[in-house]
């Protein structure tokens, strides 16, 4: 090894260390790897921390990777990249492949502009108290910063360029915009790195083929790099994400890429790009790719005078509940939103359960609640626009009168030459119609667009679904209905819906189906409701979306349908994050964690999550790669939670019943002992954030009834001891083996009910249950 060269840059009295000509390779969050024969210079970057968090149920895991902070600012601090002063063998005359070049920026600008950089060899900024390698804490002390570079000797290189990063080998290369050029006070010239990343590279993993291969996503990590890194200058465009996606497709200028989002790694979060301020880069702000500066203010303030004006106009903000089941999801919503100033009403519900149905309508009778599947009711949708356009009641440049006449199934000539013939039979008068719905209602096997009619001089039960093609001698009447319907807005159209929430089934990936396919779930029938959801929001495009589902998704197949979930938001333009909450961490008796994706417009502010207020008895597993989505607290944040809630808690106030009690309502025998008990007590008009219509009555207890049990279970329940997990298994005449499993006691005699039979029955250990 020779000595190190000393060369002076543009008569500096600076000292810069040449780099090795053999390619050197560098990994975000990874290890660099030096090529060369020699291995002379080698380096080494450990992985980002991650900034931990604090949560009242805890599980065990290790360091995973992160790229961001969020948006309050806070960020994470990048890894640090640790280097070997590298010898030159040769000439020192030998022309370096990397340098500076250009003026310094002057010691007072780069002292303000990077002032941790200037603290003093003998100082260190520790970046993470969880770092292991007390090298990692140390950043990188400058010498004097420039805002060029030559590498190769042919490429030019200016700060906030973007450029590809030398990776591992067969490996694309990475993406980032140079961020801080400077020369270490050792001598060695380094870049500072801000990260893009393409979509397989963030998590959605493979499932990041259904993003355009051209789009990336910009982050907030940085680290340090050796300057003969650099391959390339890149042109990375930016484009505003509130467009419709065939127009983005025409806006893209001549680019190697295009950005749009910028990705936080906590809760897995895609937003709007921040602002560009290339005229006061430190280590806390982030920049972004563009020719105009203030062309990413007024679009900002384009959006916000949209989302204003569209607040204005609205007094009332619109929600769709899909699956929704007696309506859980949209009522706590609803009140959670009026307790915050926002009136939010559930417009409205589709379930397929027909009582679910029943109850929500009994319970919010403003609700338009349609009892069909999520495939007919996107399918109606589509022919209830369709409908609109006909009556020359909605425009759309996609939906032309002329390409849909659903009443015209035959020849004009047909018509006449069958006139006499129609004439014939009996003919039935159309008074009104009265719904719409898509499927097949008469079970004929013929699924299409359907009315219910109402007869003229004939009775409610006589009323009957006829279909579309079947109204063409009642055009005025079908005019009216959609008429009165638009105006009403029985069903939504484009652009009406204000917020879509809704829990799709996933049967398919449940821990009981032995048969769960782990290769593509979505290939499941019984996965596809997440895909019909998707394909609703994208049909509607509503301003916010809130899906709920198991950890499964998130657990099963490598989170195969969490992530296919929260791509599709991401190729519908829309800001994301995901989030896993606990219910017993917000006041319930019961664990329950479930995953929870936003959805948001570029024109609104993705919503944050609710940090926990309880503690919780800890049921389950959070997969280790999702760890970051918990809800939670940041580690070190002082917090004072709330007793957890158990069983007690909840039902220590109800009265005690028998097996043959027949009351639908009763009152209770004593006053709530909890928080919980007198909360769940309250009716829906003396809930938080509603507005009381009636005077406050006397609280009941509605159904209030266990099952009721032959004579002969009930006595065989009334012989099960009180304690936790007892069963027949603690019955008298039943022994419990070794290996758990149960047989007949030969040293007890058989005991028998008084029907006559046995108070074990033999069928319980047919089975031979363990």
């Amino acid at each position: 090894r020779g000595e190190d060269s000393t060369q002076v840059s543009r008569g500096e009295d600076s000292t810069q260390v040449s780099q090795e000509e053999e390619s050197t390779q560098v990994s975000r969050g990874g290890k660099r790897k030096n090529n060369s024969a020699s291995g002379a210079s080698k380096s080494k970057r450990s992985r980002p921390e991650l900034g931990s968090k604090t949560s009242p149920f805890k599980s065990k895991s290790e360091d995973v990777g992160v790229l961001g902070g969020d948006e309050s600012g806070s960020k994470t601090t990048p890894s640090k990249l640790k280097v070997t002063r590298q010898a030159v063998n040769g000439n020192e005359d030998e022309k370096q492949d990397a340098r500076l070049i250009g003026e310094p920026v002057p010691d007072e600008e780069a002292r303000r502009r990077w002032p941790k950089r200037y603290q003093g060899v003998e100082q260190k900024q520790v970046v993470s108290k969880n770092s292991k390698d007390e090298n990692d804490s140390e950043i990188i002390q400058a010498r004097r910063h420039y805002t060029q570079a030559e590498v190769d000797g042919r490429v030019l290189y200016n700060l906030y360029d973007d450029a590809h990063v030398k990776a591992e080998e067969g490996q694309d290369y990475y993406i980032c915009k140079i961020v801080e050029m400077f020369e270490a006070v050792d001598g060695t010239l380094y870049f500072t790195a801000q990260w893009f990343y393409r979509a397989r590279d963030t998590v959605m993993k493979k499932l990041g083929h259904l993003i355009d291969k051209k789009r990336v996503f910009f982050s907030e990590i940085r680290d340090d790099n050796p300057l003969d890194c650099l391959v390339e200058k890149l042109i990375i465009a930016k484009v505003s994400l509130n467009v419709d996606l065939e127009a983005k497709k025409k806006m893209i200028p001549c680019c190697d890429y295009y950005c749009d989002m910028l990705y936080l790694l906590p809760y897995s979060s895609f937003i709007n790009l921040p602002p560009e301020d290339k005229t006061n880069c430190s280590e806390a702000s982030s920049t972004i790719s563009t020719d105009d500066v203030n062309s990413v203010n007024e679009e900002k303030s384009q959006y916000e005078e949209a989302s204003q004006a569209s607040n204005n106009k609205k007094s009332q903000v619109t929600l769709l509940d899909l699956y929704s089941g007696c309506g859980a999801m949209s009522t706590g919503l609803c009140l959670g939103a009026n307790m915050a100033g926002l009136k939010l009403e559930t417009r409205w519900a589709v379930d397929l359960n027909k009582y679910g149905c029943e109850s929500l309508k009994w319970n919010h009778p403003e609700t338009e609640v349609r009892n069909e599947s999520a495939e007919d009711f996107l399918a109606l949708l589509k022919e209830w626009e369709r409908l609109c356009v006909l009556f020359s009641l909605l425009k759309s440049e996609n939906l032309e009168k002329q390409s849909f006449n659903p009443f015209r199934t035959e020849d004009d000539g047909d018509d006449d030459d069958n006139e006499e013939d129609d004439t014939e039979g009996d003919v039935f008068e159309v008074e009104k119609i009265l719904a719409i719905c898509y499927g097949d209602p008469k079970k004929k096997g013929e699924r299409g667009l359907h009315f219910q009619v109402r007869w003229k001089n004939y009775g409610l039960e006589e009323d009957t679904w006829e279909p579309l093609e079947g109204m063409g001698d009642c055009q005025e009447c079908l005019k009216d209905f959609v008429t009165r319907g638009f105006n009403s807005k029985i069903l939504p159209l484009p652009g009406d819906v204000d917020v879509i929430c809704g829990g799709p089934p996933c049967q398919g990936i449940s821990g009981f189906n032995r048969f769960r396919n782990k290769e593509n779930p979505l290939q499941d029938e019984k996965n596809k409701q997440l895909k019909v959801f998707m394909e609703i929001v994208e049909y509607l495009k509503p301003k916010f979306v809130l899906m709920e589902n198991v950890v499964d998704i998130v657990k099963f197949a490598e989170g195969f349908l969490g992530r296919y979930a929260l791509s599709q938001l991401i190729h519908l333009n829309y800001q994301v994050r995901m989030g896993m909450m606990a219910a017993g961490a917000y006041g319930l008796p019961q664990f329950r964690m479930r995953v929870f994706l936003w959805g948001a417009r570029p024109t609104e502010k993705l919503p944050q999550y609710p940090l926990p207020t309880h503690d919780v008895v800890v049921r389950g597993v959070i997969p280790l790669e999702f760890e970051m989505n918990t809800v939670a607290y940041d580690e070190g944040q002082k917090v004072e939670l709330e007793t957890k809630l158990l069983l007690e808690d909840a039902i220590a106030d109800l009265p005690a019943v028998g097996n043959y009690e027949h009351q639908d309502e009763m009152d209770y025998d004593k006053d709530p002992q909890t928080e919980f008990q007198r909360f769940i007590r309250l009716r829906k008009e003396e809930m938080p954030g509603s507005s009381p219509k009636a005077k406050p009555a006397k609280h009941l207890l509605y159904d209030h009834r266990p099952l009721e049990l032959n004579v002969d279970d009930y006595q065989r329940v009334c012989q099960i001891p009180k304690k936790k997990g007892a069963n027949f298994r603690d019955l008298p005449g039943v022994l419990v083996r070794d290996d758990n499993k149960v047989e007949w006691d030969p040293s007890v005699e058989r005991v028998y009910l008084k029907s006559g039979k046995p108070l074990v029955e033999s069928v319980l250990f047919h089975f031979n249950l363990c």
